[in-house]
């Protein structure tokens, strides 16, 4: 089965998401290839605390309490700690981010220097057994699930050895405190139920927050470049004033050329077209500093098919056929619905393409696009014949979901196989759910096989017309205000209301 996987389309539609998927890859690429996520000032300071901890406890045990106790001992286990702490910070800059291997050591000596100052002080008997949580904790945030794991069985063991193997816990002078073994036993229960716990939920909020800044990356640099392409906008219209001077100064001298000339020669003919050449550059440069007021009809409606056409032409030929069709759906008189043509949407088309990349990622052989509508709807589905979404992703789908699948490279460069980021996904679905369009997302049933996307929108969202269900404003859900693309709207905002 496959898993939701997919990232910004190889076109000129998607380039700013593309680059952040490579960001994010190259990101994930140095985690993974030894280096975690615990800087060594963070480090630093929380065994500086823990060495505070330590010694102010022992001191008043021994000095105020008056308890027997092996205070030398214990003061030489705690001066280590505080010596490995000066040696750290005179080999290493504060702000190095240790190697998984270095951080992985750096825990592991914190959790046998705290079981050793257990095993002094009454092992699972000493109530602050529970501190040997804090090192796993901190290896769940920070470190990959094989060394959390090691650290834990680490930690487990020497917990259950200070069950068995201990000292006297240090009580009144002339007495001995004695716990029951059943208690002792619950003790040890407490202590690795917490560990376990803690570990797994500060694992998956540590995931789930690398996930979201995962998104917010690759959203930040597809707003980015949407934002470089507006500023285009500003430089045509600069761009067109400057050129109005020079431009007026050609016609005023074509003109009083045009009087001296010859009538019928073929200087004034010259001359004339000079002058309509002139007019027609005059003309376009007002339309570039008019801007958006007064858009290219043909360049800002696009039919469904069209649409379809525009976001599917860059994943042609890469050895999957791609296929579309049309499906109108006829009125109550027979007669086919004529085919919607709305706004063209560069969101629209950018979330299009991502689904349709995914597809052919997928397929083993086919896609197949089709369009279909009717007076109230309008609908693109995606249906591939690969393995199809698997159970286990299938709720998780439209979150910054990140997958460790690897999938078939498409002739890229690097060739071999691409690995796959639900950043792309997420910010399609997001744009296309601004323009008012709900995903579905399912399984091709047999005899055929494959994973099934369905975009569809209310026909009049599509088109941009007005809607009376938009209280108000006048459009429909989900469709920014004129003169701005659904690519203008801050995506960050799903990360803050979840």
């Amino acid at each position: 089965m496959r898993k939701a996987s997919v990232s910004a389309p190889v076109s000129q539609a998607a380039p700013g998401a593309r680059t952040a998927g490579a960001v994010v890859q190259e990101r994930h690429r140095k985690e993974g290839g030894g280096e975690s996520r615990l800087r060594l000032q963070t480090a630093v300071r929380l065994r500086w605390f823990g060495v505070i901890g330590q010694l102010v406890t022992v001191c008043f045990v021994y000095f105020v309490l008056d308890f027997p106790l092996q205070f030398g001992v214990c003061l030489a286990f705690i001066a280590l700690s505080a010596w490995l702490n000066v040696f750290l910070r005179i080999r290493y800059p504060a702000r190095t981010r240790l190697s998984t291997a270095l951080a992985t050591s750096l825990l592991a000596y914190d959790i046998l220097q705290l079981s050793a100052l257990l095993y002094l002080t009454g092992g699972i008997e000493n109530p602050f057994t529970f501190l040997l949580v804090a090192p796993v904790t901190v290896s769940a945030a920070t470190l990959p699930p094989l060394n959390t794991i090691a650290l834990g069985v680490l930690g487990a063991a020497t917990t259950v050895l200070l069950v068995f193997h201990h000292k006297p816990l240090p009580w009144e002078r002339g007495t001995e405190l004695n716990l029951p073994t059943l208690y002792s036993m619950g003790l040890l229960a407490s202590v690795l139920s917490g560990m376990i716990f803690l570990a797994l939920y500060v694992w998956r909020l540590a995931k789930e927050s690398r996930q979201m800044a995962d998104a917010l990356a690759a959203t930040e640099m597809v707003l980015a470049r949407e934002q470089r392409l507006h500023a285009l906008d500003g430089l045509a219209a600069a761009a067109a004033h400057e050129l109005g001077t020079p431009l007026s100064t050609i016609t005023v001298i074509a003109k009083e050329l045009a009087r001296d000339a010859p009538h019928g020669s073929q200087l004034a003919e010259d001359l004339a077209l000079l002058q309509t050449q002139a007019a027609r550059c005059r003309d376009i440069l007002q339309k570039l500093t008019r801007g958006p007021t007064e858009p290219d009809p043909l360049h800002a409606r696009i039919s469904v098919t069209q649409l379809i056409e525009e976001a599917a032409s860059p994943h042609r030929g890469f050895g999957t056929e791609l296929v579309v069709r049309a499906a109108p759906v006829s009125d109550s008189n027979g007669a086919a619905t004529p085919e919607p043509i709305g706004e063209r949407r560069p969101g629209v088309i950018y979330g299009i393409a991502n689904l349709v990349e995914n597809a052919v990622d997928f397929a083993a052989e086919r896609v197949e696009i089709t369009a279909a509508w009717s007076a109230d709807f309008v609908t693109i589905t995606i249906a591939d014949d690969g393995p199809g979404f698997s159970p286990d992703v299938m709720d998780a789908l439209g979150e910054p979901y990140v997958t460790t699948r690897r999938r078939r490279a498409r002739g890229r460069a690097g060739g071999g196989e691409a690995a796959g980021l639900g950043l792309g996904f997420f910010i399609a679905k997001t744009l296309l759910e601004r323009s008012g369009a709900t995903i579905a997302l399912d399984n091709r049933e047999r005899p055929g096989r494959g994973a099934l996307v369905r975009v569809s929108w209310p026909r009049e969202a599509f088109e941009g017309r007005r809607q009376t269900s938009a209280a108000g404003s006048g459009r429909g859900a989900g469709t920014p205000p004129q003169g701005q693309s659904e690519l203008d709207y801050p995506l960050a905002q799903p990360f803050i209301n979840e």
